[in-house]
């Protein structure tokens, strides 16, 4: 399942949301396409990805911030940077541009520091600005659990996009991360499932003192668990079937 678009667009212009987006891009443009060389790669990676022997030791302080400007492939990013561009922008109008950026990097931090703790020396570099991006869905989960996402359903050769509420997406991504996170070997690589974990309930708890403002319970009563906006409407999300002739 893939999120495509939620159907609360923020009112506002989300530059910081903009912003964010259009660095992670520059940045990987400059990483695959300047850097041509292996060894400046190589170099560029054990410069500014996260590795835990290195803080462990008290060194790789810049890796904290600045792996959640570099991705493994075009995937990695564009993956994440759907994700941005999907929850991004209400967030950003309910906690304003630079609170925004500031949440954004706190639970960057935070994801880089849980992805740490189970295995202190590990040699393995984290890269990718997911753990950032899980603080976002976080604390949207909080603020609209009940905000239409479409998601794209594809199985083999069936294919559909409906719509669920928000709670439902983000519970199930949260879930199958602390299931794969418990399942992995502490010393694999790939996907840094604590790393996500770690930046969800960090976005989610820097958001509570939002949401109590707005009213706790009583919020959710006012907007139904939704962007406190007018909801927008697309055309239908049904991919039509193609019918063989017999």
């Amino acid at each position: 399942m893939l999120p495509i678009r939620d159907h609360n667009p923020s009112e506002r212009t989300p530059y910081v949301t903009y912003a964010l987006i259009a660095i992670n891009i520059v940045i990987f443009a400059w990483q695959y396409g300047v850097l041509t060389n292996v060894s400046a790669s190589n170099q560029f990676l054990i410069d500014y990805a996260f590795w835990p022997v290195l803080f462990e030791t008290g060194e790789g302080y810049t890796g904290m911030f600045t792996h959640m400007f570099l991705h493994g492939g075009f995937m990695h990013l564009a993956g994440n940077m759907l994700f941005l561009w999907i929850f991004g922008d209400n967030m950003e109008e309910e906690f304003g541009h630079i609170p925004f950026l500031m949440f954004y990097i706190a639970s960057g931090l935070a994801a880089a520091y849980l992805q740490y703790l189970p295995n202190t020396s590990s040699q393995i570099p984290m890269v990718g600005a997911s753990g950032a991006i899980a603080g976002v869905m976080g604390g949207y989960l909080l603020l609209f659990p009940k905000a239409r996402v479409d998601i794209f359903f594809f199985f083999v050769i069936f294919f559909r996009i409906f719509s669920l509420p928000s709670f439902i997406v983000l519970g199930v991504w949260m879930a199958l991360q602390v299931f794969n996170g418990l399942g992995s070997d502490l010393n694999g690589g790939g996907t840094a499932y604590w790393a996500h974990v770690g930046g969800f309930i960090a976005g989610l708890v820097i958001t509570i003192p939002i949401w109590l403002r707005r009213g706790a319970t009583k919020y959710w009563d006012r907007t139904h668990g939704h962007p406190p906006h007018p909801e927008t409407h697309y055309p239908t999300s049904n991919v039509p079937l193609v019918r063989r002739n017999r």
